[in-house]
C-alpha cells in the first residue's frame, strides 16, 4: 500500500462530481487511464439516472411578515400551479400522532433527513408541502451551501409532494418568526442522464471460479469535492488492485468503482440488477467508504454473521491494528449485494469530532494525509489477502435474520 500514491491520485479526483455529470464521468476516466497505465483492461458499464433542471423556486413567509428565504428545490418533487401553493405553516417536530393532526393541510417543516418514515408521517398526515434543513446554527451564507436533496424514487411512489430545502440559520430565523402561512413555488422538468460503474478484475490462480468484490464509490455529492466521502475509498481499493495485479490471488477478485452512490446507491444497485447470474460466485464483499483522515480511527462495519466480527477481530489483534470491529449495516454500496444473501464488511476511517467533514464544501484535501490512507489501506489490503487465499473460506455465505430485517428497512421494504 503506497500511501503517497493514493494521495496524488486522491489530488486528481478531488472535484464535484455528482451522479450522472459530465465532472463523474471525467473521474471515472480518471480511474480508467489509472489502470490503463498497468496495462490492463477493464469495462466502463453505464446506467440510467433521472436528473431534472430547476426552473424556478421560490419559498416565502405571507402573513403577518412577507419575507423570501434561500431554498433550493428537492428534484422530483413535483411543480407547483404558477402561483405556488400556500398554506399554514406548522413545525413539525416529531412524527407522532399529535403532529401529524397539526400539520393537515399545511406546509411542513420537517426536523432532520427526509427518511421513508418521515416521509410517509408527512404524507398521512395531509400535508401539502415540506420544508427541511441542514448545517449548523454557526454557520454563515459565506462559509455554508444550501444543499440540493432529491425526493428518492421510494418516496415519490408514496406520493410526490414539493418540497424545498434551506439552512439551519434560516430554519431556527422561520420557527422564531411563526408565520401565518407561507407559500411554496417550484417549477422543474425531468429528463435523464447516464452514470457509469469501472469495473476491473483479477482471475484467482487456484479457485477462479470463487470472486471477492471490492467496492467504492466515487461520485460526490453537489458543493463538495468528496475527497474523503468517498475519493479515498476508491483510491484504496485501486492500491489494492495494485497489488494483486503483481502478487496474483487464489480466488478473482471483481473490483467496482460504483457511481451515483451518493444519489441512493444507484451504481451498485444497478450492478447486481445487471449481473444477478453471476452473483451466485461471489463469497464476500469488501467495501471502503471514507478514509484519510488525519484526526481518526478505523472500523470494521460487518454486515453479516457474528463469526465474521470475531474472525477480523482476531485478525487485526494479531497483526497489531488498531480497529474498531461491530455487527451493524451501513449506507453504502455493499448494501445491495448483502441484500443479495453476500456477506460484507466496510472499512472505514471516521474522523474525531469535528476533523473530518462530508456532504459539505468543507469535505476537502486539508484534513487528508497520505500516512492515514496508508493506514487504513493496509489494513484493508491484509485482510483481502488473508481471506483472498485462505486455503478454505473462513466464514459461511449466509446472513443473520436480524441483519436481514435491518437490511429491509433501510431499503424500504418494511417499516
Amino acid at each position: 500500500m503506497n500511501g503517497t500514491r493514493a494521495y496524488e491520485l486522491l489530488n486528481q479526483m478531488g472535484f464535484v462530481r455528482v451522479g450522472g455529470s459530465k465532472e463523474e464521468r471525467t473521474a471515472a476516466q480518471i480511474l480508467m487511464d489509472e489502470i490503463h497505465q498497468l496495462n490492463q483492461p477493464c469495462t466502463l458499464e453505464e446506467f440510467e439516472v433521472n436528473a431534472q433542471t430547476i426552473e424556478h423556486v421560490c419559498f416565502e413567509t405571507i402573513t403577518p411578515i412577507q419575507k423570501q428565504y434561500e431554498v433550493t428545490a428537492y428534484g422530483y418533487s413535483g411543480n407547483t400551479p404558477e402561483g405556488g401553493i400556500e398554506a399554514e405553516f406548522y413545525y413539525m417536530e416529531t412524527i407522532g400522532e399529535v403532529d401529524k393532526i397539526q400539520a393537515k393541510g399545511k406546509i411542513v417543516l420537517v426536523n432532520g433527513y427526509l427518511g421513508r418514515k418521515t416521509y410517509e408521517a408527512i404524507v398521512e398526515a395531509g400535508a401539502v408541502g415540506f420544508i427541511t434543513f441542514s448545517g449548523d446554527v454557526i454557520d454563515t451564507r459565506e462559509n455554508s451551501d444550501c444543499d440540493i436533496r432529491e425526493l428518492r424514487d421510494q418516496l415519490q411512489e408514496i406520493k410526490v409532494l414539493p418540497g424545498v430545502h434551506m439552512r439551519t440559520i434560516d430554519a431556527m430565523e422561520l420557527v422564531r418568526s411563526n408565520p401565518k402561512t407561507v407559500r411554496i413555488t417550484l417549477t422543474q422538468t425531468q429528463t435523464k442522464s447516464l452514470s457509469h460503474n469501472v469495473i476491473a478484475e483479477i482471475k484467482g490462480t487456484k479457485h477462479p471460479e470463487k470472486v471477492i468484490i471490492f467496492t467504492a464509490h466515487y461520485d460526490s455529492v453537489p458543493f463538495s469535492t468528496g475527497v474523503y466521502d468517498n475519493g479515498a475509498g476508491s483510491v484504496t481499493i485501486m492500491e489494492c488492485y495494485r497489488y494483486f495485479l503483481e502478487h496474483a490471488p487464489e480466488r478473482t477478485l471483481r473490483f467496482i468503482w460504483c457511481g451515483s452512490e451518493e444519489r441512493g446507491l444507484l451504481g451498485s444497485k444497478a450492478y447486481v440488477k445487471a449481473h444477478m447470474e453471476e452473483l451466485k460466485d461471489v463469497q464476500f464483499v469488501i467495501n471502503v467508504d471514507v478514509g484519510g483522515c488525519v484526526l481518526g480511527h478505523d472500523v470494521a462495519l460487518v454486515t453479516a454473521a457474528d463469526s465474521l466480527v470475531h474472525t477480523i477481530d482476531s485478525f487485526a489483534k494479531q497483526k497489531g491494528y488498531s480497529l474498531e470491529v461491530k455487527q451493524d449495516i451501513y449506507s453504502s454500496d455493499h448494501i445491495p449485494f448483502v441484500d443479495q444473501g453476500i456477506p460484507a464488511v466496510s472499512f472505514c476511517r471516521f474522523g474525531t469530532g469535528q476533523s473530518a467533514h462530508i456532504h459539505n464544501r468543507h469535505d476537502t484535501m486539508l484534513f487528508i494525509s497520505a500516512d492515514a490512507l496508508e493506514k487504513t489501506g493496509t489494513v484493508v489490503l491484509e485482510f483481502a489477502k488473508t481471506i483472498s487465499n485462505a486455503v478454505a473460506f473462513p466464514f459461511k455465505r449466509e446472513i443473520p435474520n436480524d441483519i436481514k430485517e435491518k437490511i429491509d428497512v433501510y431499503l424500504g421494504k418494511t417499516k
